[in-house]
C-alpha cells in the first residue's frame, strides 16, 4: 500500500522496495547513508530522506510528485520479479537477493555527465568527483548543492574539471557541457529507438558502449540494453559463457531477456558485486 502526504510518501507492507538495494546497485551516485540507517538521496536540486520504520518505508521530501516518479512507484516489481525468477536458477538467486531494486527515473543530463565521470572509475571516487562538481558549480539549496546545469557546467574550463579530480575525463565533461549549452537537445533521444539513441550518445566524446548503455538504461529507461562491466563479465563467465567481447555479452543478454534485460542487469550486477557467487 502507498499513500502520500504534503511532505512524504509512505510504503506499508511493500516488499519490492529497499533503499540499500536501489541506491547501491550502481545506477546512482548522489546518496548518503546516515548514522540512523536512513538514506539521503539527491537528484538535480531535489532531496529526499528514505527511512525504514517497522513495517513502513517513509520517503520525506518537499517534492512528493517528483520522488514518486523517481522511485518508479507505479511499476509492479513483484510481477516482474516473479516472471524473471522463472527464467533460470541464477536469475532466481539474483532476484531473491536484490528484490528491493527498482530502476530509478533519473535526470537525463545528470546521468550523462555522471556516467562520463564513471568511465574506468570506482563508485567511491565517482561520488567524490560528483560531490566536488556540485559544490563548485551547482546552485546552493537547503540540502547542499544542486547538480549543475549544462549552462553552469559550460562556464568551467578543462583545467577546473581536472582540479575537481576528473583527470582525462575533464576534456569530455568540457566538450559535453559546451555541446549541450550550444543547443543539443538530449530530450530528443526519448523519441528514438534504442539503436538510434545509442548512436547519438556515442557521438559525445568520452561516451563508449558501456557509458552509452548506462545512460540509455538509467536516464532514458530503455530496458533493452545490458551495460557490461567487470562484475557482469564475472557473472557471464561463471554462469553463461556464450562469447567474449562486451558486445557479445550485451547482445546475448538482450536476446535472452528482451525488454527485461536492463532490470536483469541490475539484479545480476548487484548479486555478483555484493555476494560474489561463483560456480
Amino acid at each position: 500500500m502507498i499513500y502520500t502526504t504534503d511532505k512524504s510518501i509512505v510504503l506499508k507492507d511493500f516488499d519490492n522496495f529497499n533503499a540499500k538495494d536501489i541506491l547501491e546497485c550502481g545506477q546512482i551516485f548522489r546518496y548518503k547513508l546516515n548514522d540512523d540507517g536512513s538514506y539521503d538521496v539527491f537528484s538535480r536540486d531535489k532531496h529526499a530522506n528514505v527511512s525504514d520504520v517497522k513495517d513502513e518505508i517513509v520517503i520525506h521530501t518537499d517534492d512528493v510528485d517528483y520522488f514518486y516518479n523517481f522511485f518508479d512507484l507505479d511499476t509492479d516489481y513483484k510481477a516482474v520479479c516473479d516472471r524473471l525468477s522463472a527464467r533460470s536458477e541464477i536469475l532466481k538467486q539474483a532476484v531473491d537477493y536484490g528484490k528491493g531494486i527498482r530502476i530509478l527515473n533519473q535526470d537525463l543530463e545528470e546521468m550523462l555527465f555522471s556516467f562520463i565521470i564513471s568511465a574506468n572509475n570506482n563508485i567511491k571516487r565517482i561520488q567524490l568527483i560528483v560531490e566536488r562538481l556540485c559544490k563548485a558549480l551547482g546552485s546552493k539549496t537547503d540540502f547542499g548543492y544542486a547538480f549543475p546545469t549544462a549552462s553552469q557546467m559550460a562556464e568551467a574550463s578543462v583545467e577546473m574539471f581536472k582540479e575537481l579530480g576528473a583527470g582525462y575525463r575533464a576534456e569530455y565533461l568540457f566538450d559535453t557541457a559546451q555541446r549541450l549549452n550550444d543547443g543539443y537537445d538530449l530530450e530528443q533521444l526519448r523519441t528514438m529507438n534504442t539503436d538510434e539513441a545509442r548512436r547519438q550518445l556515442l557521438s559525445f566524446k568520452g561516451v563508449g558502449p558501456k557509458v552509452a548503455d548506462c545512460v540509455l538504461l538509467f536516464g532514458l529507461k530503455k530496458q533493452d540494453v545490458f551495460p557490461v562491466d567487470t562484475w557482469i563479465k564475472k557473472v557471464y563467465h561463471n554462469y553463461f559463457e556464450q562469447g567474449h567481447s562486451d558486445r557479445d555479452i550485451a547482445g546475448y543478454f538482450v536476446s535472452q531477456f528482451g525488454e527485461d534485460a536492463g532490470l536483469c542487469q541490475q539484479y545480476l550486477f548487484y548479486f555478483q558485486r555484493k555476494y560474489g557467487q561463483t560456480k
